[in-house]
């Protein structure tokens, strides 16, 4: 056999390659070459080409360039519109750092409270922290700033010890009460990691900073009269005076592992995917043994409901196993496992229901642009506090990503986020809804299933009832030939007699149809059922 690449006139006789003239050295001549070494290993590649220029061909080319075109066109708008809207989520984000509230109590109502405020006034602007100073009277103890940070009241709480004022002057005075002095029972700071660590890192930033220059103001407030009344002899004094306190952090929960910079965003991402993937697997499955309309619907989606809720079962368990397995000393316990993969199960469900849900409603090229939408839009509810975005993102209250990164943040934090008469409502409320719509899909799966087996049934019944016909025609006609050729030119009774008997000895033409037809799709199932091998195999449908 002998193939000719026109374009650069390489022959091909068998495995032979000969080539006669083309562009040495040439990037284009050196491709075209290592594909055209392809034809001995695939040489049917090319027998049955057309000209390019044929009219039914240059039809199709026409047809997908233009589907092409429109395609590419919408994708590029919906990933520019993605892309925007992410990136709208995080616009200006140090600019909203003012709407980060932490509250602020003096006990001590002394010198170090005048030097906090100067220092804050200091520092205010919208890229900073609100300080909201609050009376003693409605916070009576530490331990209320704390409930009120836990139940996220407010971001944080800074507090004065009571007598902190007193007891730096003191040690600056006497070398006793310096050789006594504690800088850690000054100024205390009360916060929780685990609530957006990345955002809450960065106010625990800023409230250092603010300790930093209260020291300084607290210098320019009682520098002079500290330095006269400074005991020089004392080295516990004076290290006082250059050191007067130390910033005391009470972290609630303490979250400082590398893992959790993806716990909201990849995570989160991964779940959704994996279902997705899965509802491709399991609807492909329905497909490829044509389930639908032969099953019963509602036995078809108890078993869909099993089977997504043990594969979705196991999914968010090895999920939450791997973010346990790489904790690196955080602190948490069994319990709040078993919770936390309670949760990621109930999350992991819910888009697989939902996924379900868009599956049958949308039009299959739409799917996997729904499926980018919907990750994306819950992705942009869980990366920063919705202090930090524009108010129009607040609409992410009603995704199910930010409900259960809600639930989880509860969770780790021993309750310190009381979110859950908001994000448990709005779990079920997918799950629900969600199922309920995919258990409809499936009658509408199996309703279109049985329309186009009827269709396709009946086209087939009209082939071989044609079929029949004709071959009943066609031996009509030949009787009739070889009576005329015979010389006897047959008399019109004994011919139609002739024709009523031998109509006796042959099957009803309709029942002969039935029965191909029967046997055919007998032959159809039995092939489908002796496919082993094939059903191993994977197969993907979003229908």
């Amino acid at each position: 056999m002998m193939l000719i690449n026109r374009r650069h006139l390489t022959l091909y006789e068998g495995p032979t390659r000969i080539k006669s003239r083309g562009a040495p050295g040439s990037l284009f001549s050196a491709v075209s070459t290592l594909f055209s070494s392809m034809i001995p290993l695939y040489p049917k590649a090319e027998e049955r080409l057309v000209k390019i220029s044929e009219p039914g061909l240059r039809k199709s080319r026409f047809a997908v360039l233009r589907t092409a075109a429109v395609f590419g066109i919408f994708l590029t708008v919906l990933f520019l519109v993605l892309f925007s809207y992410i990136l709208g989520s995080l616009y200006q984000l140090g600019g909203h750092l003012h709407n980060l509230n932490v509250a602020f109590v003096d006990y001590d109502g002394g010198v170090v409270g005048e030097a906090v405020r100067q220092a804050y006034d200091g520092l205010r602007a919208d890229t900073f922290f609100t300080l909201t100073e609050k009376s003693s009277s409605q916070f009576s103890q530490p331990g209320d700033l704390r409930s009120s940070v836990c139940d996220i009241e407010y971001w944080g709480a800074l507090y004065i010890a009571p007598g902190a004022s007193d007891r730096l002057a003191a040690a600056l005075s006497d070398a006793d009460a310096a050789s006594s002095y504690n800088t850690s029972d000054v100024l205390t700071w009360v916060w929780n990691q685990a609530r957006y660590p990345t955002t809450i890192d960065s106010l625990n930033q800023q409230v250092r900073t603010l300790s930093e220059a209260a020291r300084i103001a607290y210098v320019q407030l009682n520098g002079t009269g500290a330095m006269q009344s400074l005991d020089t002899s004392s080295p516990a004094a004076v290290s006082a005076y250059s050191n007067p306190w130390e910033l005391v952090s009470v972290n609630i929960q303490p979250t400082s592992q590398g893992s959790r910079l993806i716990y909201n965003t990849l995570v989160i991402i991964l779940l959704m995917n994996q279902g997705f993937f899965f509802l491709g697997t399991v609807n492909g499955l329905y497909a490829q043994f044509k389930l639908f309309g032969r099953v019963k619907p509602l036995r078809m989606i108890l078993f869909r409901f099993a089977i997504s809720g043990l594969y979705t079962l196991a999914g968010s368990m090895c999920a939450i196993g791997a973010v346990w397995a790489f904790r690196a000393g955080w602190d948490v316990n069994g319990y709040q496992w078993v919770l936390s993969w309670l949760t990621l199960w109930l999350f992991a469900h819910l888009n697989f229901l939902t996924l379900d849900v868009v599956a049958v409603w949308i039009p299959a090229p739409y799917v996997p642009m729904a499926l980018i939408t919907w990750v994306v839009t819950n992705v942009a509810s869980t990366l920063i506090p919705f202090e930090l975005s524009p108010g129009f993102y607040k609409w992410g209250f009603a995704l199910p990503a930010h409900a259960v990164y809600n639930v989880l943040i509860h969770i780790w934090s021993g309750g310190c986020n009381p979110q859950l008469n908001y994000a448990l409502p709005v779990l079920f409320a997918y799950e629900i809804v969600s199922g309920v719509i995919s258990g409809i899909g499936v009658y509408r799966r199996a309703h279109f299933a049985v329309i186009a087996a009827e269709k396709e049934e009946k086209s087939w019944h009209e082939k071989v009832a044609n079929a029949v016909a004709s071959c009943t025609s066609r031996e009509t006609l030949l009787e009739k030939t070889e009576a005329t050729q015979g010389g006897m030119a047959p008399v019109n009774g004994d011919y139609e007699a002739r024709v009523a008997s031998s109509g006796k000895g042959m099957p009803d033409r309709e029942e002969l149809t039935g029965k191909l037809c029967a046997a055919t799709t007998q032959m159809t199932l039995d092939k489908a059922r002796e496919r082993p091998r094939e059903s191993m195999g994977m197969t993907f449908s979003l229908r």
